[in-house]
C-alpha cells in the first residue's frame, strides 16, 4: 500500500512536469507575433511558432484583389441598363431611370449613355453574393470589391446608393423628358393629321353589342287517335 502511495505520487509529478514542460516551451516562443500574411504567401507555412491572436480590427489577414464582397458600382461607367437589377435572385439592386432627350456623355470603354440614374441603391443586407449582376454588366461598372467588414448597427445602413443626382436635377430632367415628348407628338400630329384620324377611327369600339334574344315559338298540339276513331 505504502509502495503504490508513493509510485502514484511519482507519476502525478512526471506527469505534470512533462505538460508544463510544454507550456513554457510556447511561452518561451510567444515572445514575439505570428505575421498577419495570406495563405497565397511562400511565408505562411514556416511561421509556426509565436502568438497567432489578432488585434483586430487594428489588425487583420490580408484579403486577395479578387475577393468577393461588397458591391460597387462605378456610377460614371454606368448605362443604367437595368440589367443587373433584372438578374439578381434577391431584388437588392433597385434603379429609378430617367431617359435623356439626347446622349449625355460616353462611358470609358466608349459606349454612348443616354439615360440617367435617379435612383442606384444596393441592399447588401439583401446580397446573397452570387456575382451573377456583375456577370451581366455590359460596361463592367458594376464589380465586387474585396472589403469584407460593413457591419452597422441600423440594418437600413447596408443600403448603399450610388447616384449622385440631386433632387432639383431629377425634377429638372423629368420635365425635359415630358416637354420633348409632348413636342413630339404635336410634330406628328402636324406632320400628318390623317394618319393620326384613320388610326382613330380604325380603333375598335369598346361598346358591345348585345346578343339578340332568341325567338321561342309554341309547337302545334297534335291530338291522339281513340280505338273508336275511323
Amino acid at each position: 500500500m505504502i509502495s503504490s502511495y508513493w509510485q502514484n505520487i511519482k507519476s502525478a509529478f512526471t506527469t505534470s512536469l512533462s505538460g508544463l514542460k510544454t507550456t513554457f516551451k510556447h511561452f518561451v516562443e510567444a515572445r514575439h507575433v505570428h505575421k498577419p500574411v495570406g495563405i497565397s504567401s511562400p511565408d505562411y507555412f514556416s511561421q509556426d511558432k509565436g502568438i497567432m491572436t489578432l488585434s483586430y480590427p487594428h489588425e487583420s489577414l490580408p484579403i486577395p484583389d479578387n475577393g468577393r464582397y461588397k458591391l460597387h458600382n462605378e456610377i460614371d461607367d454606368c448605362i443604367v441598363c437595368d440589367k443587373c437589377a433584372k438578374v439578381c435572385p434577391v431584388d437588392c439592386i433597385d434603379i429609378e431611370p430617367i431617359r435623356a432627350i439626347s446622349e449625355i456623355g460616353k462611358t470609358s470603354d466608349g459606349t454612348s449613355k443616354r439615360i440617367h440614374a435617379a435612383k442606384f441603391d444596393i441592399d447588401m443586407a439583401k446580397c446573397c453574393f452570387c456575382g451573377l449582376c456583375t456577370t451581366v454588366c455590359p460596361t463592367e461598372c458594376l464589380t465586387m470589391t474585396k472589403s469584407f467588414d460593413f457591419s452597422e448597427y441600423d440594418v437600413d445602413d447596408h443600403t448603399y446608393s450610388f447616384a449622385t443626382m440631386t433632387p432639383l436635377e431629377i425634377l429638372t430632367k423629368k420635365k425635359e423628358l415630358e416637354e420633348f415628348e409632348a413636342t413630339k407628338k404635336k410634330t406628328q400630329v402636324a406632320t400628318d393629321p390623317a394618319k393620326t384620324e384613320s388610326k382613330a377611327d380604325s380603333e375598335p369600339s369598346l361598346e358591345k353589342k348585345k346578343p339578340a334574344k332568341p325567338v321561342f315559338r309554341p309547337r302545334p298540339m297534335i291530338k291522339k287517335k281513340k280505338d273508336g276513331d275511323a
